[in-house]
């Protein structure tokens, strides 16, 4: 298991360095995130230590939702005040998203 998990943060490490030197624009876990992709799919498959470590976070992974809730709670007065301001910008957000990709999909996809 620690193997596992010291294999995760050296990663973690590696993107974060790369995000420092390199890549300044990109956050250093999703670089981690791109590195360790890259090495699972260089391999062909998962090492046993990552699939155990990362099996054991999964089943916890319910608990990243309680600072969210705790919040929202918190804040709720303020999200009821701004309801309409944050509801308008989630779904110009979201329409903007959907049409962005199915544009960028018409433009993309291969011409029959």
């Amino acid at each position: 298991m620690i193997q596992g998990l010291v294999q995760l943060f050296m990663f973690q490490a590696l993107g974060e360095l790369l995000s420092r030197f390199a890549l300044p624009f990109i956050p250093g876990p999703v670089l981690g995130l791109v590195a360790l992709l890259g090495f699972l799919a260089a391999r062909g498959r998962v090492p046993v230590h990552i699939d155990t470590v990362g099996s054991s976070i999964l089943q916890h992974l319910g608990l990243l939702f309680i600072p969210a809730s705790v919040g929202v709670v918190l804040y709720l007065p303020l999200l009821q005040a701004n309801a309409w301001a944050i509801s308008t910008a989630l779904v110009i957000s979201v329409v903007t998203t959907v049409a962005v990709t199915a544009g960028l999909l018409k433009v993309l996809s291969p011409k029959e």
